[in-house]
């Protein structure tokens, strides 16, 4: 964990690999590129490795095994994976994904365990299959050193999961200077939660998927005007790594040369001065003039629709178009979040606007997210 002298380290995300193409129209992971990735990460003196095992449908395990774990001496690098209850049929099934986990990575123990992506409706799903006392239980024999979770929800949810279960050894949240006074992601307010539980926080999404390196043109020749030589994501990554008590700032990283620029950054970078972050502030204040759809995320819609429609999400896919102009991390946000209840799934009924506090036009909203994202 980082002092206030020195930055966080990066955290290597197996989540946008680099893919080729088959004969067939199909992907697979390119692990030769993989391999130079890794090796770049690993030289630059980076050794935190974060998978799941639902990426990349169950293969990014195993591409981070022929990549990492049967080239370099086990003690020599840290790895994460994570186990989504979610993607599971019922308990038996959600346990057995522990011992694939272990199996597909070779890794023998897991530095870091996660119960992945609570939140929302998902979180019932680890609670119902017992997974808390179980992982406690693979911590007691060896094979977790420490036990969390990661989370996309607000401050008072992750409160209330933290009430429930206070012997968790660190959180992973979506931290990044855009979304840190944001009222539907609560940057802020999710990392001041889990330091008052004493917590130490891995930081998720601190590019915002990569929109930040992509900011309007104010926005941008506003930090390049203070630092000609600095990219924009060294402002996203070094805002993260100097928050205290942050354990690794993670990056999908999808190429070598970003891996090349962001281990430079995170290398040779210092903590954030507090002259530089009231230049943030000013970056968030234009962001914020850019009209958006005004979703607050406070679901009541959810809780009208007949087709279960994934409506604050496909509106999040909306905003990021419009903020950054980033048709990739949008159309990624919508297919993640969205792909169990699309917009196109709308049937115009009008129950979720009638209790909408923003009195947002969803229906009109949603036919545009329908013809945007569902091509």
């Amino acid at each position: 964990m980082q002092t206030s002298e020195e930055l966080a380290p990066l955290g290597f995300g197996f989540m946008r690999l680099p893919e080729t193409e088959l004969s067939d129209g199909s992907k697979e992971i390119d692990i030769e590129q993989v391999k130079e990735m890794v090796d770049l990460f690993m030289d630059a003196g980076f050794t935190y490795f974060d998978t799941a095992r639902g990426y990349y449908g169950g293969r990014s395990e195993a591409a981070l095994r022929a990549a990492l774990v049967e080239r370099y001496p086990r003690e020599s690098f840290q790895i994460a994976t994570k186990l989504p209850a979610w993607l599971a049929k019922d308990a038996d099934h959600a346990r057995a994904m522990f011992d694939k986990s272990l199996r597909e990575t070779g890794a023998g123990y897991f530095d870091y365990f996660l119960l992945h992506n609570l939140g929302e409706d998902r979180t019932a799903q680890f609670d119902e299959y017992g997974l808390w006392d179980f992982l406690a239980q693979k911590k007691e024999k060896g094979l977790i050193r420490n036990l969390g979770f990661s989370i996309h929800d607000k401050a008072d949810v992750l409160e209330e999961v933290l009430a429930a279960h206070p012997n968790m050894d660190f959180v992973q949240v979506q931290i990044n200077y855009a979304d840190w006074e944001s009222p539907t992601i609560e940057s802020r307010k999710c990392y001041e939660v889990a330091r008052a539980h004493g917590l130490p926080v891995v930081v998720m999404e601190p590019i915002k998927g990569g929109s930040l390196v992509k900011l309007p043109d104010a926005a941008a020749n506003l930090l390049s005007a203070a630092q000609p030589d600095a990219s924009l994501a060294s402002w996203a990554l070094r805002f993260a790594a100097s928050l205290p008590g942050v354990v690794s700032v993670l990056s999908g990283m999808s190429t070598p040369d970003q891996v090349r620029e962001n281990v430079r950054i995170m290398r040779d970078a210092r903590p954030m001065a507090s002259e530089e972050r009231a230049l943030l502030d000013q970056v968030r204040a234009i962001l914020d003039g850019i009209p958006t759809v005004p979703c607050t995320d406070c679901r009541y819609c959810l809780k009208n629709c007949p087709q279960d429609v994934r409506i604050p999400a496909a509106l999040a896919s909306l905003n990021i178009l419009a903020l950054y102009h980033d048709e990739f991390r949008a159309q990624e946000n919508y297919d993640w979040n969205v792909s169990d209840g699309l917009a196109s799934s709308c049937i115009a009924c009008g129950a979720c606007e009638d209790v909408c506090p923003q009195h947002i036009p969803i229906v009109e909203e949603l036919a545009r997210a329908a013809e945007l994202f569902e091509r």
